[in-house]
């Protein structure tokens, strides 16, 4: 169906009206419930969402500059040694219900952290060595918190860290963000309303959040989220995939923006596990540099990135997205596309072309598999993509379909597969965050994890690389060792990186003062300066 211009002025104005009768209320979507209210144990999206809008941190790092600013901390200082921090708080605030912040409650939360027996997913990444974090109140506003060795990036990772009130009866509940949960209704949605205690205010004086309360719609059908968009009934989508991006696009461009290049990778890997059931020249395959190289550069990623991500994405270079600001290494360039290059080095192993297809030196095929999780219709299509590449070197390629679950017992338990296309999505600016993908001896390490001893020199020197980096202080050393590891993954290719995707997301034009980052969470992390504007307001 065709509307006209009439048709299309009703429906604008009709989407105005059913924003306008909404009151002062922003409306999105969770794909699920929140497993948690704890700040301190959150591992899913929807848990982290809600700690997003209801945590107050001593630190945020702004998802602009990528610079920490002052919260509830006014100042901190890291000591040289690496191991102690201390803030200096701002005073006479209070939590979401009444009860007094001091740097008791700083310290509470940092020895509930740190307890081994919580298990917090968050106290992992300040667990540097064995011992208890000392802390030790100064003054009710003044806090040193001391570890038991160096760790690295220290003050960007309390980021991630809400302070929980030592004394409220609430517990968790009670909150120092801009919002604290009033309401929840399993399986349906969330009701946040606005702290009356938060402390930030706008330039004229005006205490903040501008919008009174944000309602979370549990929502698990993303067709049904995008028809909701365009209906005016939610306020923005976080993240679009390219397809729906371009729909959208296509009805309402004001309703998209894309912030160009994330930090998330898709990528492709080779088995190189030694016990794996693959026959041994097919190890010998995949363990030979010279092979992994050749491959990489049959691939064309710039088709990858247009057709595949329909444009909304860009040839990756390694571990480090270019949109990490300060950890990219921008001496590297992403692998050309250049199968005559690719048969060189092919040719280099022994490999060579008979009757049209790539055979190795003692005569096999070269043919194998890539696995990846179906119902991922852009993995899908890169994995074809690249069947198609590397047909055009003599090289059969099979692409095999597998449920999550299946997938992950091949590439973590029975071994049983040759290659596999996946993603990671990066939370973290610092690359410690990937320390467990690196280290030849994580479970993580995808390609050949857990190993008794590094069994290539490479994978040693990466070893030797991270592990020096993550117990060096200095960021400009930091940024020089992880540069090298950089360097030894983009000429090893454990991993052959293929594209890193774009920060999409769809904003109603209603709201105000929305900057979407390429840095999670994209549209709502400045949410306490959303608002709604002054024509809907003044309607509400």
């Amino acid at each position: 169906m065709k509307l006209n211009r009439t048709s299309v002025i009703f429906v604008c104005f009709l989407a105005t009206t059913m924003l306008a009768q909404q009151g002062h209320e922003l409306r999105f979507c969770l794909k699920s419930d929140p497993k948690t209210l704890n700040p301190l144990l959150v591992t899913d999206d929807s848990s982290e969402t809600v700690r997003y809008l209801t945590g107050g941190v001593l630190l945020r790092v702004n998802r602009l500059t990528q610079e920490a600013e002052p919260e509830l901390a006014t100042s901190w200082k890291v000591a040289p040694d690496g191991r102690t921090i201390s803030f200096k708080l701002r005073s006479g605030l209070f939590f979401s219900d009444g009860t007094p912040f001091s740097a008791s409650d700083v310290a509470y939360t940092v020895q509930q952290l740190m307890d081994p027996a919580l298990h917090s997913p968050t106290g992992d990444s300040f667990r540097s060595g064995d011992g208890k974090v000392v802390t030790n109140v100064i003054s009710p506003d003044h806090i040193s918190i001391t570890f038991p060795a160096p760790v690295a990036g220290l003050d960007k990772l309390f980021d991630q860290v809400p302070i929980m009130s030592a004394k409220s009866p609430q517990k968790e509940k009670a909150v120092l963000g801009p919002y604290y949960v009033a309401d929840w209704k399993a399986g349906s949605y969330l009701l946040l309303q606005r702290n009356p205690n938060y402390w930030r205010q706008d330039s004229t004086g005006r205490r903040l959040p501008y919008i009174d309360t944000v309602r979370l719609d549990i929502q698990q059908n993303r067709d049904t989220e995008i028809l909701r968009l365009t209906r005016g009934e939610i306020h923005f989508i976080n993240s679009v995939d390219p397809e729906s991006f371009d729909k959208l696009a296509a009805q309402n461009p004001a309703l998209v923006h894309d912030a160009g290049v994330s930090l998330d990778a898709e990528f492709m890997w080779f088995n190189q596990v030694a016990k794996s059931p693959l026959p041994d020249y097919k190890k010998a395959w995949f363990r030979s540099t010279n092979f992994r190289r050749a491959v990489s550069e049959a691939i064309n990623r710039n088709d990858l990135a247009r057709i595949a991500f329909r444009g909304h994405a860009q040839p990756a270079v390694g571990p480090i997205s270019p949109a990490n600001k300060f950890w990219f290494n921008s001496d590297l360039k992403p692998h050309p596309f250049d199968q005559k290059s690719a048969m060189q080095r092919l040719q280099q192993d022994g490999f060579k072309m008979q009757n049209g297809k790539l055979v190795d030196r003692d005569g096999h095929n070269v043919e194998f598999s890539i696995i990846t999780n179906s119902g991922n219709s852009y993995r899908e299509r890169m994995a074809t993509m690249i069947q198609q590449d590397l047909g055009n070197i003599g090289v059969t390629v099979n692409v095999t379909l597998l449920d999550f679950p299946s997938l992950i017992e091949r590439i973590t338990s029975s071994f049983n597969y040759e290659a596999c296309i996946l993603g990671l999505l990066n939370n973290d600016l610092d690359p410690d965050s990937q320390m467990n993908v690196w280290l030849s001896s994580s479970d993580t390490h995808q390609w050949n994890p857990s190993q008794k001893a590094p069994e290539t020199e490479w994978e040693a020197e990466i070893d030797k690389l991270v592990r020096t980096e993550a117990s060096t202080l200095d960021a400009k050393k930091r940024k020089q060792l992880f540069d090298k590891v950089q360097q030894i993954a983009w000429e090893q290719e454990p991993f052959i990186y293929l594209i890193n995707r774009n920060a999409l997301s769809a904003v109603s034009s209603q709201l105000v003062s929305v900057h979407p980052s390429v840095l999670r969470p994209q549209v709502y992390w400045n949410i306490d300066e959303l608002s709604f504007r002054p024509e809907v307001a003044s309607a509400k």
